[in-house]
């Protein structure tokens, strides 16, 4: 395997357990998010200081009715995200999150201008039917039918539907969120990955920043040891370098490698999630995983 690939793939593990982590922080959604925003943009600067590289702030100015509103994006992209993981599996909030490519295709006519051809417009009700069978609307058979085939999948826990469907609806928030992002970068010009992502994260934790001290009440968190070292794991591991590694790699891999080792992290997540936390899915749950990630694969395929 060439060194690209093995850092392209190592960016989507660790992308992949992020959910992990965030399930043992016992902190507000939004400070995490501000943290990982703050550590990560720092971090990529002082990786761009040490490989000579600079910041091109007329590239940035060029592109910041662009970078800004999709930093703001991410920012609430994150608190969506990661308050789904509170509410329901991190296997269906990744799933739910997945979503994204689905919904940059279906804007994709009326605000990229491009045709919506047969094949997208079965990948996105493909997609619709994973989302209801992943949400338990539609279950398949009967219910002694599901219960006996799906045995070896089915779990107690998260049965609370309410909060299941609270976690649903949060990462589908999530998933609009970061579409709206992918949709924005289409309409940056001449500027590099690094400039976009530094000022992305940046400008996510300076919105994150109000909002957090309006909403939440910092004096009384509690700071143990265990709860800052996972935020420096999140801020520096998931965001600075799995960012560095991510954009270093893609130059040097064609698009169909990368869209294909994309699904290296929803992979990773839901393992994490069934041998981790005990999170297991039932085969209503699989299939509409399958339909999920498969329409949103089969999307991205050029034809």
């Amino acid at each position: 395997m060439s060194l690209p690939k093995i850092k392209f793939v190592s960016a989507m593990l660790i992308f992949g357990t992020i959910g992990l982590f965030v399930r043992w922080i016992d902190l507000p959604s939004s400070m995490i998010a501000l943290v990982r925003g703050v550590i990560g943009s720092v971090f990529l600067l002082l990786v761009m200081a040490g490989s000579g590289r600079k910041l091109s702030w007329a590239a940035v100015r060029r592109n910041a009715r662009w970078l800004i509103p999709s930093g703001i994006a991410i920012g609430i992209n994150w608190i969506l995200l990661f308050e789904s993981y509170r509410y329901t599996t991190v296997s269906i909030a990744t799933l739910c999150y997945y979503l994204a490519p689905v919904f940059v295709m279906a804007l994709s006519p009326a605000i990229l201008k491009e045709p919506l051809t047969a094949r997208r417009v079965c990948c996105i009700l493909a997609a619709f039917a994973g989302m209801l069978l992943i949400s338990g609307l539609v279950p398949i058979g009967s219910d002694s039918a599901g219960n006996q085939a799906g045995d070896l999948l089915s779990s107690a826990a998260f049965s609370d539907t309410g909060r299941n469907t609270i976690g649903i609806l949060l990462g589908i928030g999530a998933a609009a969120f970061y579409a709206g992002v992918m949709l924005m970068n289409k309409f940056l010009k001449e500027i590099s990955s690094y400039d976009t992502t530094v000022i992305q994260l940046a400008s996510a934790a300076l919105i994150l920043l109000p909002y957090t001290c309006l909403t939440e009440n910092i004096g009384a968190v509690s700071w143990a040891w265990e709860t800052a070292g996972l935020l420096i794991i999140i801020g520096v591991i998931h965001t600075g370098f799995a960012y560095w590694i991510y954009f270093s790699s893609m130059k040097d891999l064609p698009g169909q490698t990368i869209a294909l080792l994309s699904y290296i992290d929803p992979a990773t997540a839901i393992l994490l999630s069934v041998f981790v936390l005990g999170e297991t899915m039932n085969l209503t749950n699989v299939i509409g995983a399958v339909l999920i990630l498969g329409a949103a694969m089969a999307g991205e395929r050029r034809c």
